[in-house]
């Protein structure tokens, strides 16, 4: 199963001792319970859930990790530019079809 965060991916690179270690220092450094932690690293990928963003820096910084390198996931999205015109477009011809 494909997770929506490498987190797993992280720990599961780890020798032994080091990923014990991490695995129960990163609830007390995310301020979060065992469980909670637990729940991020098992996120399917296409789920609508997600971690608080907060959470997804400090644990890039952690690991070592660029902005944005800890999902599985690209973000989709717009500029706003192309929102405005799409809108402007859409006014006009409802302009044109009232005509």
């Amino acid at each position: 199963m494909a997770y929506k965060y490498k987190i797993e991916e992280f720990l599961e690179n780890l020798p032994v001792k080091q990923n014990r270690i991490l695995i129960n220092q990163i609830p007390e450094i995310l301020g979060i319970s065992y469980n909670t932690f637990r729940n991020y690293c098992k996120i399917p990928l296409q789920s609508k859930k997600d971690i608080p963003y907060e959470c997804v820096r400090k644990l890039e910084i952690l690991f070592g990790m660029q902005h944005g390198e800890l999902t599985n996931e690209e973000p989709k999205g717009e500029h706003y530019m192309e929102l405005v015109k799409k809108n402007v477009i859409k006014k006009q011809e409802e302009t044109f079809l009232r005509l």
